[in-house]
Order: structure tokens, then C-alpha cells, then sequence
């Protein structure tokens, strides 16, 4: 069911301007955006017409991720700028394997807060917190769900080109995974150019310019820089569709990676 237009004066920035977590939703073939948002999402598309086939690989990343932490013994997700719910949440590939796994969702968007209290109202095992991810103290003294003396994973799945550098995203990461214990992990993907940005780019960056979640460009040294130091899983940071691939291996603006914690 779509979100009612009547929603518009508490979305983050309002429906009249688009977001890039609605757009993500449009461009997964969701139901919870707004002519604004299609709008920008087909502006997009006329640029950069490889953005859905980029959104539908990060989101196989997702799964692909998520079901790798489950083979190593990982329970407890927190996936940070989770926006909206579309089909193959966290919560339900990690349930499938095993229900009692704790799964919360962070997003400051509250269309895509609202929408997943909803879906979870009836899921004891997951939550959702309203907080800006640049807030790690805020986030993890709501995020009750979780066992911080367990191992946690951090999701930061094609979120943090949207925290601009004057924000300090490394800082930010750093403050969640300070206090995890030995056996967490953090997974990423972000939009990496190592080269000049090809024309296309600097369209694409227009578009977002004009939404209320303009975009950062950083290359791989950067986003690897992200991770702290802790050791990255083979094979390290590549396309999302390379990672670990079980299908057809496209290419992709988005590269991804996942780090397991470990402690001196």
C-alpha cells in the first residue's frame, strides 16, 4: 500500500522535494514514494541509466551480506540509513535462518519510519529507532534490542555518500565500532570513482543536488579508510555485484566490502 500525499508535511525535507531513500524505493520497484521522488528517479535514469540496475545489485549485495554473517554465527544487525521497506529486508533473510536473530533499523526519514513500524509491529525480534545515523550515541542508547556484549554487525549499505565529509563519516563509523566486541563485523557499499568523474557523474550529482540528500563522491582509498584497519573479507572492496557473486557479475558504480572487528 502507498504512503497517503497526506504524509507530505513530515517527511524529511516534504514530498514535494525528492529523497533518495524514496527514489532507492522507485528504483527497487517499491510503493512508497511520491511523484517527486519519480520524478528525480527518471531525471536520474536520463543520465545515468545504469542508476536501477546500481540500486537492484546493491540490494542483491544486501542479501548476499547479510546471509554470509548468518554462516558466521552473527544474530544481531544494525542497519543504519535503512530507508524504506522493500522486499528483502535484513530482518527477513536473517529470519528465515533463524527467527530469534535482532535485527534494528535505523532512518531519519519518517515516511520510512512510520512504514516500518507498521510492517514490524508484530515482530518482537525487530525494531526500528528514529535517529540520525550521525548520532551513534543517540542511535545505540535506542536500539535497546541489541546485546552489545555479543557480536553485532553494522550495515551501512549505499548510505554514507549521503553524510557529506564536513560530517566526518569516518569519525561517525568509528563511534559504532568502538565499542564492539571481537567478532562483529562492518559492511558497506558506497559510489566510488578512482578517475575523473566521467560526465554522466557530474549530472547525476546535479540531480541529487536538487533532493534533500545531495551526494558525496569518494574514491576506494577513502571508503576503505572507513574501516578502520580491521581486516577486510575476501575479496576486499569490488563492485557490490563481484562480491561474493552467485549470479550473472554486471558492473556498478557502488563497490562494497565487509570487515570483521578485531581487537588487539
Amino acid at each position: 500500500m502507498s504512503v497517503p500525499e497526506a504524509s507530505a508535511s513530515r517527511a524529511l525535507g516534504g514530498t514535494d522535494q525528492p529523497n533518495a531513500a524514496r527514489m532507492y524505493d522507485y528504483f527497487l520497484g517499491g510503493s512508497h514514494n511520491f511523484a517527486a521522488d519519480r520524478a528525480a528517479a527518471e531525471g536520474l535514469l536520463a543520465v545515468a541509466p545504469d542508476a536501477r540496475s546500481n540500486a537492484r545489485q546493491n540490494r542483491a549485495f544486501l542479501r548476499r551480506v547479510v546471509e554470509y554473517l548468518l554462516d558466521q554465527g552473527v544474530r544481531q544487525f544494525l542497519d543504519l540509513g535503512s530507508g524504506i521497506p522493500t522486499a528483502g529486508n535484513v530482518h527477513e533473510i536473517a529470519h528465515a535462518r533463524d527467527p530469534q536473530s535482532r535485527v534494528v533499523y535505523v532512518d531519519v526519514e519518517p515516511i520510512a519510519v512510520e512504514t516500518s513500524r507498521r510492517l514490524l509491529a508484530d515482530n518482537p525480534n525487530a525494531e526500528v529507532v528514529h535517529a540520525d545515523l550521525r548520532e551513534p550515541a543517540a542511535v545505540r542508547e535506542r536500539a535497546t534490542l541489541l546485546d552489545p556484549a555479543a557480536p553485532i554487525a553494522i550495515l551501512a549499505v549505499s548510505v554514507l555518500h549521503f553524510v557529506p565529509d564536513s560530517d566526518a563519516p569516518a569519525d561517525v563509523l568509528g563511534a559504532y565500532l568502538e565499542p564492539l566486541v571481537d567478532g562483529s563485523y562492518l559492511a558497506l557499499s558506497h559510489v566510488v570513482v578512482d578517475e575523473a568523474p566521467p560526465p554522466e557523474s557530474e549530472d547525476g550529482l546535479a540531480v541529487y543536488a536538487r533532493t534533500a540528500t545531495p551526494v558525496t563522491l569518494r574514491d576506494s582509498k577513502r571508503v576503505t579508510e572507513f574501516f578502520q584497519g580491521h581486516p577486510l573479507i575476501e575479496p576486499g572492496l569490488v563492485p557490490v555485484s563481484h562480491w561474493r557473486a552467485d549470479g550473472d557479475v554486471e558492473p556498478s558504480a557502488i563497490h562494497g566490502a565487509v570487515a570483521r572487528v578485531q581487537r588487539a
